[in-house]
């Protein structure tokens, strides 16, 4: 069978591959296109069966297309690639070590006077926060997360550092800075943040690790997530994606800990760009399963 590669774009035909038949799949493609293009390694090419059409996964066989000798699908270049897991731990180590320094090393920032002014008891509990909440992200990237794809542009590597990096080097500076003050209500608002960031990240956490019992090992499998036996699941009776239910929490409680204004922007930044996501994946939940629970809603309960 015949099938001509072309180019999603320009209408170009780039090349026409030979050694294919009905039954094979788009994965079969991409390799058979490897061949004949080293660089084009399977993670870097798309395809679809229309030039404006939807990406086509690699299980996708050519008869379901129903694609006869002859017929053309349509290429683009996806440019390099990294794998996720990596843009992940890059995201996370980052922001670790450039909280860290501002912390752990006042001089370089501020001055060498700054190494003898008293710190309020709240830069050292935000201090910690921050660390547990990356250092959490880092290990749940390394041991808990499947990943549906296994590679993103390189260009998002670049982006999405700035972004982490970028926040954190904003809010260490002001949380550790020799001006910072503690907050206006003292300690109850110190440590009722802090139970509330805690409790936040358990609920999270608790929320990976039920998503990941969902997806077999080296599979693309998905079903429709529902609570299991730990209470912190309930959430997912109440909206699609509860994992960033409470990672806003967590922020919203870090930014009321410390009262501090860069914390609350970041906050206002992350839950943006969460409440894009959940909603992306609430329309894939409902689209993708006919059974969809009705009742739930993206990533606020009863609101969003």
């Amino acid at each position: 069978m015949e099938l001509k590669i072309v180019q999603a774009k320009s209408g170009k035909t780039l090349t026409t591959l030979t050694e294919l038949s009905e039954s094979s799949t788009i994965g079969d493609v991409k390799r058979s296109y490897q061949m004949k293009k080293s660089s084009l390694y399977p993670d870097r090419q798309s395809y679809r069966s229309e030039p404006k059409g939807r990406m086509l996964g690699d299980d996708v066989t050519l008869k379901s297309l129903n694609f006869k000798d002859g017929d053309s699908l349509y290429f683009k270049d996806l440019g390099p690639q990294i794998s996720w897991k990596n843009v992940f731990l890059a995201e996370y180590i980052g922001p670790l070590f450039v909280y860290l320094i501002f912390y752990a090393r006042p001089a370089i920032v501020y001055g060498a006077s700054a190494v003898n002014i008293p710190r309020a008891q709240v830069v050292n509990i935000a201090a910690a926060c921050w660390t547990l909440h990356y250092a959490k992200r880092v290990f749940e990237t390394q041991f808990i997360h499947r990943f549906s794809h296994a590679t993103m542009p390189m260009t998002n590597l670049f982006k999405n550092c700035s972004y982490y990096w970028g926040f954190a080097a904003f809010v260490a500076y002001y949380i550790n800075h020799p001006l910072y003050t503690a907050p206006a209500m003292g300690n109850l608002q110190i440590y009722g943040g802090l139970i509330g960031f805690l409790v936040n990240e358990y609920g999270n956490f608790a929320v990976h690790v039920a998503l990941r019992n969902l997806r077999p090992a080296g599979t693309r499998e998905r079903k429709i997530p529902f609570p299991t036996s730990n209470p912190m699941t309930m959430m997912f009776n109440f909206v699609s994606c509860p994992n960033y239910t409470y990672e806003a929490g967590a922020w919203v409680c870090f930014t009321i800990m410390t009262q501090c204004v860069p914390a609350g922007l970041f906050t206002l930044a992350g839950f943006y760009q969460m409440a894009i996501w959940a909603k992306g994946k609430h329309k894939n939940y409902k689209r993708e399963f006919s059974n969809y629970p009705k009742g739930r809603k993206c990533i606020v309960p009863l609101l969003l």
